[in-house]
């Protein structure tokens, strides 16, 4: 067992089953995932902390393990459902999602993540992910996961959502961070709060600052 084999081992052990992460398969998927190669070289030892780790050169950063595991879980995901990650930066996410055997799509408009995440991908050996730079053209995605905090309801996404799925995304920055459940009914999103947890904000779902006097 490599050194990176056994710190994986305990970030599952000591970090996701204390988060009441308790889905097997998805522990399962984390204890295969590297999640070494989706961070740069220089920063591996940094890949197993409980923490979230920037990634240089890019406007993203990785969750730190136990916020992404928990959010997955939240989602409930099948075997074979159609799933995005928005956001993702390196796509750790979304090989986690295809590692729970789900048709995983990763959107990162960032481009220097998007680069980033093309090389982790392989690094990792992840097949099944596809990765996209834009909108996706398909609107019909089972479950959403947003890898960032967001000061504002990400309303944009909700349309790549079919009805009946659903969205997951931490609203709020700092102590007042709470992950939302968002689930689609014809045209409307109903949410739900299911846990605190705080990530690295996504500038993109930044409150506009308001006229001051």
């Amino acid at each position: 067992m490599d050194g990176f084999t056994e710190l994986r081992r305990v970030m599952v052990d000591c970090q996701l089953r204390t988060y009441e992460v308790t889905d097997r398969t998805l522990l399962a998927a984390a204890d295969r995932v590297p999640r070494e190669a989706f961070v740069p070289a220089e920063l591996s030892h940094l890949a197993y902390l409980d923490q979230p780790v920037p990634l240089p050169g890019t406007g993203r950063a990785l969750m730190a393990p136990m916020v992404i595991a928990r959010m997955i879980q939240v989602l409930d995901l099948q075997p074979g459902e159609k799933v995005l990650e928005y956001g993702g930066g390196s796509g750790f996410g979304a090989a986690l999602m295809a590692e729970m055997g789900t048709q995983a799509t990763l959107w990162e408009p960032d481009e220097a993540a998007f680069a980033l995440a093309q090389g982790a991908l392989k690094q990792a050996g992840t097949a099944g992910v596809t990765l996209s730079a834009s909108r996706p053209a398909d609107s019909d995605f089972d479950a959403v996961l947003v890898s960032g905090a967001c000061e504002t309801a990400p309303e944009s996404l909700f349309g790549l959502v079919k009805n009946g799925g659903r969205l997951i995304a931490i609203e709020g920055i700092g102590r007042s961070a709470r992950v939302k459940l968002y689930q689609k009914a014809g045209e409307s999103m109903s949410a739900r709060p299911v846990f605190d947890a705080a990530a690295p904000i996504l500038e993109e779902f930044r409150r506009k600052p308001g006229f001051v006097f």
